[in-house]
């Protein structure tokens, strides 16, 4: 079971700070969804209006199609993990992992208590653990089994994996997309290690400043990217009409990330030029598409 998600003219605001900032956006029912943005872009303020944790200063968030402010028909269809697992450090300070899980157990209708014990030996917890005594990296473990186990048709993971070795990023990363697939439902990731988890990403949401920057498909997104390599005057002649993101020169070749469709006459001219044109990365594009210095795209 999964559920879609509308933004409509979400605005946030904290006093004089605008965290969100107009936004609108969907995200499709069924996919692993990424959420990108700087430090201070307004994810994790637009990701408490989703989840029904902050009320909008204007603007809704509907899930479903239904108004997800102070209605537990929707309510009860997200599950919003913290990081760095503050959801469990802070809702049980003093109790056990196994409390823990029992209460998501009794608020969870889709809970699957087998697939938990087996997250937690995945992770080597001991459910008799005190919450409030594990380290970062345990306690948000602990935090991503409640949102795996839970099954929610909206499951957002907020920095999920913070403090947590790179092993077990990777045991999360992989237990989310056997269960993703085994079970669908709406997943929204918001990262900062897009180079980790972006093959996990089927579409990305960028804001930038609490506005959106782009939302698209993730193989559409890296199509538009390229690297330009090649003597400067043949680089700037091919870059005509796209938008650069960067440029550099070493002598006299210069390579340029460019943002736009290249098409396949720009691809035999480029051949033609003697140019070398490469892909880049979704974390390099991210980088150039947030610099507050870019050109407009």
């Amino acid at each position: 079971m999964s559920a879609s998600i509308e933004v409509r003219d979400l605005t946030l605001r904290y006093g004089p700070v605008t965290a969100v900032d107009g936004l609108s956006f969907n995200l499709e029912a069924g996919k692993i969804h990424g959420l990108l943005g700087r430090n201070g872009s307004g994810k994790t303020s637009l990701l408490s209006v989703v989840s029904a944790f902050r009320k909008a200063t204007s603007g809704e968030v509907r899930i479903d199609g239904e108004p997800v402010w102070e209605n537990p028909r929707a309510t009860r269809k997200v599950c919003f993990i913290r990081g760095p697992g503050d959801t469990v450090a802070g809702d049980w300070p003093s109790d056990k992992i196994s409390d823990a899980l029992e209460f998501a157990s009794d608020h969870r209708p889709d809970w699957d208590p087998e697939y938990a014990a087996k997250l937690i030996d995945r992770f080597g917890l001991d459910p008799k653990a005190h919450i409030g005594k594990l380290s970062q990296g345990q306690r948000s473990a602990v935090g991503v089994i409640l949102g795996l186990a839970g099954r929610c048709p909206v499951t957002i993971f907020d920095e999920s994996y913070l403090g947590m070795d790179a092993p077990s990023r990777y045991v999360f990363y992989e237990e989310l997309l056997a269960d993703y697939l085994a079970h669908p439902r709406t997943v929204v990731l918001s990262t900062h290690l897009i180079e980790e988890v972006s093959r996990l990403f089927e579409e990305v949401v960028i804001i930038d400043r609490g506005r959106l920057l782009l939302q698209d498909k993730v193989e559409d997104l890296r199509s538009r990217g390229a690297s330009v390599t090649g003597p400067a005057d043949a680089v700037d002649r091919f870059a005509e009409g796209l938008s650069v993101l960067s440029s550099r020169q070493l002598g006299s070749t210069r390579s340029v990330t460019t943002y736009g469709e290249l098409g396949d006459d720009r691809l035999r001219q480029a051949r033609a030029a003697g140019l070398e044109i490469g892909p880049i990365t979704l974390q390099d594009l991210f980088v150039h598409l947030t610099d507050t210095e870019r050109l407009p795209v």
